[in-house]
């Protein structure tokens, strides 16, 4: 069975890869399908989340990382794919996400969401956090995976030095 794990990726963090490393576990194929959504600003484009994560997965024979626009349960269906999976942090995240399971559900009968908790050592790590402690500074390096820790940093560096 094919599943998707879909998201910003807005630098992908060792939370977001944990959840990774699990379903691609327990599903045949996992597909990790990043989200271009023009309305907003991301630190890197979707080409570079495309890279970061085709290399921080690379050892996972059965994920394939692809962009998509546009409705989640419309981009399930084109690749036949019939679980949405999604990692929760706390409840907070669960409220959010299980109005949007139920809602993918309606529009989608033959499309399900599994639900993964994070491991407790990933619980407080978002990416937002990640550019925050990075736009100041800050040790990112507990939260991220290692080949992004530079990356992050040089957009950061590089934005102040364009001001």
């Amino acid at each position: 069975m094919r599943a998707i794990y879909p998201g910003s990726f807005d630098p992908v963090t060792l939370g977001h890869l944990d959840i990774i490393e699990r379903a691609a576990k327990t599903f045949d194929e996992l597909v990790i399908g990043i989200l271009n959504n023009n309305s907003k600003s991301p630190l890197f484009s979707v080409q570079e989340r495309v890279n970061m994560l085709e290399e921080v997965t690379s050892y996972i024979p059965n994920v394939k990382i692809v962009c998509f626009s546009g409705l989640l349960v419309d981009f399930a269906a084109k690749l036949e794919a019939g679980i949405i999976v999604r990692g929760l942090r706390a409840v907070s995240d669960f409220e959010y996400e299980f109005q949007m399971s139920q809602t993918n559900r309606i529009m989608n009968k033959e499309i399900d969401t599994v639900f993964y908790n994070t491991s407790l050592e990933y619980a407080y790590v978002s990416s937002s956090m990640v550019k925050e402690v990075a736009m100041h500074g800050g040790d990112i390096s507990g939260f991220v995976p290692a080949l992004v820790v530079e990356r992050v940093y040089d957009k950061y560096r590089k934005d102040l030095s364009e001001k």
